[in-house]
């Protein structure tokens, strides 16, 4: 006798609504999609091209070392003067003698700052010297 909402006698209906969940997964995916290529960040440097087989990469044995086209030297991306760089490099050879060492330079930087580099993680203990370039020959 009494008033019926349309449905059947059961009361509250027992399943979950996942349109809105859908919604708000799908923003989320879009706002993620725009802004991680934001999030990466590097160091400015044009390497020179080269034809070389790729090296593997263990991040956790390896040393970037780079030198930018307004002459800055970074240690994995922390900067240092030339000075100190043999210190700094003999520290991390005396802690993980088998550091892999790569270095980047910008191709416009002259070939003897690479040279006193090269010659500097040498000096500090590691041998082990990889140059960093881009894949293919530029003419």
């Amino acid at each position: 006798m009494g008033m019926s909402s349309g449905g059947d006698d059961r009361g509250m209906m027992a399943e979950i609504n996942v349109t809105p969940f859908v919604d708000v997964m799908l923003v989320l995916l879009i706002i993620f999609m725009v802004t991680a290529p934001m999030m990466t960040t590097g160091i400015d440097v044009e390497l020179p091209r080269a034809d070389a087989p790729s090296l593997s990469q263990k991040s956790d044995s390896q040393v970037f070392l780079a030198i930018t086209a307004d002459g800055r030297y970074l240690i994995n991306q922390s900067e240092f003067p030339f000075e100190e760089m043999q210190g700094k490099l003999a520290a991390i050879a005396q802690a993980n003698p088998d550091q892999d060492v790569f270095l980047q330079a910008d191709a416009q930087v002259p070939y003897e700052k690479v040279a006193q580099l090269m010659a500097a993680v040498t000096a500090a203990g590691m041998p082990r010297v990889g140059l960093v370039t881009q894949p293919g020959i530029k003419h």
